[in-house]
């Protein structure tokens, strides 16, 4: 992300037990000035905590998840089809003070490139993958070419290698959040003309500038001004900075880099891009999942989205409505921005731990002496 962008949430949102981010940031002799941070801070304000704490050994880096799968299920739970092992060992495991419910499998990459395998189990997962992993696509001709870009990281990049400054052409921005608003930022703030584009009117109320208060987030207000003045005309064609197309989508990119825009009303218009850039959201990859996780959802005929059909939860425990002991948190479930630590990370918490005393007690009174809790 720029340098010059900053979180959403406030920095001590996004503070951990132990160590409060304004003391670190203090340590780093920096003063805070204001209430955001940026994202860089807290990236590193968490490396520092996982050391500081001596929680590396609770970490894998470079993992990447292939499966997460089940090792049995009631009989009760899924009418006798497609037991994973036979009625007698599932007998055996049931009997286990600490099950194995699940079974998860994956790689770890190393420096030199190659892949471990490696396998192990879990009586409970949690799923807090977000929902950047694949970006939303206008599914439309010409939108693989090289010139267009699908993701934020991608277009900055482009920025700081100086590959579109100085150019006349302007830059194509598809979207109407806070991403799209951040491209639009990006690019104005290195000076490169913008052509901003997204379906709905400026006075949509669902629009999530007008959730945002002035006063904290002035730079997303600056974005959401322009959209509203600053919007094309025939009269006054393109201005020289930002010119915003309301209720207005993209038809085809061309190979001469030239894009054909559409109005809601039918008229077409062609312009000359340097770039173009598009950012209507983004889907989570959860292929490690059976049905790619889709069964999760309010609506599991449907992919999993953050808005549109999020995984369904127990709103206290955060745990899974249509599977037990898989937990999900943060966009999976709705929930856009870090909010303290009464989020989901500590319902998820909270209720393991609950079940770990009743655990405990069950075992106390059963006689148990040489088992673990």
């Amino acid at each position: 992300m720029e340098g010059s962008m900053l979180t959403i949430s406030f920095g001590n949102w996004m503070e951990l037990p132990g160590l409060k981010f304004k003391d670190w940031v203090s340590s780093k002799r920096r003063n805070l000035k204001g209430d955001r941070v940026m994202p860089e801070e807290i990236a590193r304000y968490y490396k520092h905590y996982v050391k500081v704490m001596g929680l590396q050994k609770n970490f894998r880096e470079n993992t990447y998840i292939t499966s997460v799968s089940r090792l049995y299920r009631d009989q009760v739970n899924n009418d006798g089809q497609d037991r994973d092992i036979s009625t007698q060992h599932l007998q055996i495991e049931k009997s286990k003070f600490t099950k194995r419910n699940w079974e998860i499998r994956g790689y770890q990459r190393i420096r030199d490139g190659s892949h471990i395998p490696f396998c192990l189990f879990a009586e409970n997962v949690a799923l807090a993958t977000g929902t950047l992993d694949s970006p939303g696509r206008l599914e439309i001709d010409g939108e693989d070419f090289p010139f267009v870009f699908h993701s934020m990281p991608e277009f900055g990049a482009a920025i700081s290698k100086g590959q579109l400054c100085g150019k006349v052409d302007p830059v194509l921005i598809v979207g109407s959040g806070l991403t799209a608003a951040d491209a639009v930022l990006c690019a104005y703030n290195n000076n490169v003309p913008v052509i901003h584009v997204f379906r709905r009117r400026v006075t949509d109320p669902s629009l999530i500038f007008k959730q945002l208060p002035k006063k904290l987030y002035p730079e997303y207000h600056k974005v959401y001004h322009m959209m509203c003045t600053q919007s094309y005309s025939l009269d006054s064609n393109l201005l020289s900075d930002y010119t915003s197309f309301p209720e207005h989508h993209v038809l085809s990119f061309k190979s001469d880099m030239k894009c054909i825009l559409q109005s809601i009303s039918g008229l077409k218009k062609i312009f000359k891009l340097s770039a173009a850039v598009v950012l209507i959201g983004s889907h989570p990859n959860l292929s490690f999942l059976k049905e790619q996780g889709c069964y999760l959802g309010h609506n599991s005929s449907q992919p999993i989205t953050c808005k549109g059909n999020p995984v369904e939860i127990d709103a206290y425990t955060y745990e899974c409505v249509k599977e037990a002991n898989l937990f999900a948190l943060g966009p999976l479930v709705g929930d856009n921005f870090v909010r303290f630590l009464k989020g989901g990370a500590l319902g998820v918490t909270r209720c393991l731990a609950t079940r770990q005393k009743k655990k405990k007690h069950l075992f106390v009174e059963r006689g148990g002496g040489d088992g673990i809790a």
